[in-house]
């Protein structure tokens, strides 16, 4: 399971002193109220840095040794990282997108299916989560399947049973969609 996430990104600077506005990526914002470290990651790059700060109205922070709107400015667009424990708290049946990403995706058996096949034959695998992404009426599950195509597939209950991240599995409730 990833052990970071991205929290926020960072804005525009805000006065004279480096604090720079952050945005949500998750649209909750208490969790960062508390941040202490964190890490900025731009591209491939990553550095560490002390908070001296988070304020609220508008949502900003105050990087040490970033004391001036020029520093504030090579930072912006660089993504804050923060561990698991300081990531936005997860509601009933939520997931972070990281933990979904490889998934295994399992066809669901109809009563049918179970009575024809037996009640000892595994679930058939039909591919794999790559990424979760947002569509106009809610979030995707693109799916690889294991024909190698990719298949889009709304990530709501009427579509998907059992997610386990833990176990590495999701449940395709209908799997004729991936045809």
């Amino acid at each position: 399971m990833t052990k970071r996430f991205t929290a926020a990104l960072v804005g525009a600077p805000f006065g004279l002193t480096g604090r720079v506005k952050i945005v949500s990526v998750s649209g909750e914002e208490r969790h960062l109220l508390n941040l202490q470290r964190t890490v900025l990651r731009q591209g491939t790059s990553e550095q560490e840095y002390a908070i001296e700060g988070v304020f609220t109205a508008p949502l900003s922070v105050k990087f040490a040794g970033i004391d001036s709107p020029e520093a504030v400015k090579a930072l912006q667009g660089a993504e804050i990282l923060v561990s698991r424990a300081a990531a936005a708290p997860l509601g009933q049946d939520e997931f972070y997108v990281e933990d979904l990403k490889g998934l295994t995706v399992y066809a669901a058996y109809t009563a049918a299916d179970t009575a024809a096949a037996g009640q000892s034959d595994p679930p058939k695998a039909v591919g794999n989560i790559l990424d979760i992404v947002e569509g106009g009426g809610g979030f995707l599950a693109e799916i690889l399947v294991t024909s190698g195509e990719k298949r889009l597939v709304p990530f709501r209950g009427e579509f998907f049973g059992a997610v386990d991240p833990a176990a590495g599995r999701a449940e395709l409730l209908v799997p004729w969609i991936l045809d």
